[in-house]
């Protein structure tokens, strides 16, 4: 089958995200509206890249199962273009913190789509209660020395949550040989991967059986992946100032009790609400810290929420 072109596939997904305006403009009878529904609205089949990786590692895309599962995956990613945009925005706010913390720890770069992954970047907890932007569950982030209470949550802590995410990463890389299979440990669980490695004799992420979640998880984050580094190809047309800014911000040491943050924030020129939006991590309204540890809290620079 003949490929489009990079050009032509852009103008056509340009197409497809809604009916034209001017179809709808220039329908004043029944028929002619239907007549342009049918003409102007089209969905095209995307063609799959010659090649894809994580971290390095290929896709074995000569494999049509392949194929198959990871054209499903940029077909859902690729049509959702609402989600997609917003992906874009957030993505400019909040790769900047962690694209040198990956470098610094030593985890390659592909896996801030990962985090695209778990949670949109979004301080959100899942269902089964993982939470911030890394989703971890609370049992891992107390494995991995986080402070997880009723007044702090370090997994909304984004550099402390993105080093450990860090950790245990490479401890699955050590693992199983691969940052494919260590991303998929990441869904599955290390005990839930080595236990299909041992009922398939298995060691690759693409020659086993998993569940649904985890055999769609490291397809989808190299769809991310491919679409975030190609926008245009995929149909998305935004401009810097369209996308959420980076908020510079400095930090302020805490190493007593807070009464009332609410109080506290007021000599900085914001207000609680700022305060949560820089600082998820804090979880109430006060801080209670007996023993003299240090926090270091985020404050927005002058002049941004003003």
């Amino acid at each position: 089958m003949k490929m489009i072109s990079k050009i032509g596939l852009g103008v056509a997904l340009l197409a497809i995200s809604a009916i034209s305006i001017n179809a709808v403009q220039d329908a004043p009878t029944d028929e002619n509206f239907e007549k342009k529904l049918v003409n102007d609205y089209n969905v095209y089949a995307l063609p799959i890249p010659e090649s894809l990786d994580f971290a390095g590692e290929p896709m074995p895309l000569n494999n049509p199962d392949i194929r198959e599962r990871i054209d499903r995956e940029l077909l859902v990613n690729a049509y959702w273009q609402s989600n997609g945009l917003l992906l874009f925005k957030r993505a400019h706010k909040y790769f900047p913190q962690i694209e040198p913390l990956l470098k610094k720890y030593g985890l390659p770069d592909d896996f801030k789509y990962l985090a695209v992954a778990e949670s949109a970047l979004e301080y959100k907890s899942s269902p089964a209660g993982a939470s911030g932007i890394w989703h971890f569950m609370k049992g891992t982030g107390l494995e991995y020395g986080l402070e997880i209470n009723e007044y702090v949550d370090e997994r909304y802590d984004l550099e402390k949550a993105t080093i450990v995410a860090a950790a245990y990463l490479k401890k699955s890389k050590e693992k199983f040989g691969s940052w494919t299979m260590a991303a998929a440990s990441y869904n599955a669980g290390v005990g839930g991967m080595n236990k299909q490695i041992n009922r398939q004799k298995e060691t690759s992420y693409y020659d086993l059986l998993l569940n649904d979640e985890t055999s769609r998880y490291v397809f989808r984050i190299i769809a991310i992946k491919e679409i975030m580094t190609h926008p245009e190809l995929y149909g998305f047309n935004f401009r810097t100032k369209d996308l959420y800014p980076e908020i510079p911000t400095y930090k302020v040491k805490v190493d007593t009790a807070v009464d009332d943050w609410a109080e506290w924030v007021k000599p900085y020129g914001i207000n609680y609400k700022i305060l949560k939006l820089h600082n998820p991590w804090l979880r109430d309204t006060f801080l209670k810290n007996a023993s003299g540890k240090e926090y270091f809290i985020e404050i927005p620079e002058k002049g941004y929420y003003q």
